[in-house]
C-alpha cells in the first residue's frame, strides 16, 4: 500500500473518514483542473448534464434536481447563457418562469466535460482494477445512500 501521507499521525491513516476526506480532496483538485480547461466549473457541468439528460427545466427545477441553491444557479445560468450555452425563454404556460435550454453549443461542450469527468475517474482511481473501481462505487453508493436518507 502506498503511504497516506508521512505527517499524518498513523491513527488517521486507517481512519475511513479520513482517507475518504483526503481522496475526496483530490479528487476535487483533479476534476476542477479539467472543467477549468473548458473555462467552467462543477456547478456549470451539473447544470448542463442535467439539461443533457433530462431536457429543458425551469431555474427552480433545475436548481432542486442539481443540488444547486437558487441564487447560484441565477449566476450560473446567466454565465452558460453568456457563452451560448444554454437559452432563457419565458416558460409559456407561466409567463413569470423562465425555461432553460441547452443550445447545439451547450451539448457539445455537455459532451466534452463528460469526457473529462470519464477522464478524471480513470486518472483517480488508476491503481484500482475494474472490479475494485465498481466495489468502490458500489460501497460508496451505499454510504451516501444511507447517510441521505437520515
Amino acid at each position: 500500500m502506498e503511504s497516506t501521507g508521512p505527517q499524518s499521525p498513523a491513527g488517521l491513516r486507517t481512519t475511513p473518514s479520513w482517507l475518504l476526506n483526503q481522496t475526496a480532496s483530490h479528487a476535487a483538485r483533479l476534476i476542477g483542473e479539467g472543467f477549468a480547461a473548458h473555462g467552467l466549473r462543477g456547478y456549470h457541468y451539473r447544470l448542463l448534464a442535467a439539461l443533457a439528460e433530462g431536457g429543458p427545466a425551469s431555474q427552480a427545477d433545475l436548481g432542486r434536481r442539481c443540488g444547486i441553491d437558487r441564487s447560484d444557479v441565477v449566476a450560473a445560468i446567466n454565465d452558460l447563457a453568456g457563452r451560448g450555452l444554454v437559452v432563457r425563454a419565458p416558460d409559456p404556460a407561466d409567463r413569470r418562469r423562465n425555461v432553460i435550454s441547452l443550445t447545439d453549443a451547450g451539448t457539445g461542450e455537455a459532451d466534452r466535460m463528460g469526457e473529462t469527468v470519464e477522464r478524471v475517474q480513470r486518472d483517480l482511481l488508476a491503481p484500482l482494477s475494474t472490479d475494485e473501481r465498481d466495489q468502490l462505487t458500489r460501497l460508496l453508493t451505499r454510504l451516501l445512500d444511507h447517510h441521505t436518507r437520515h
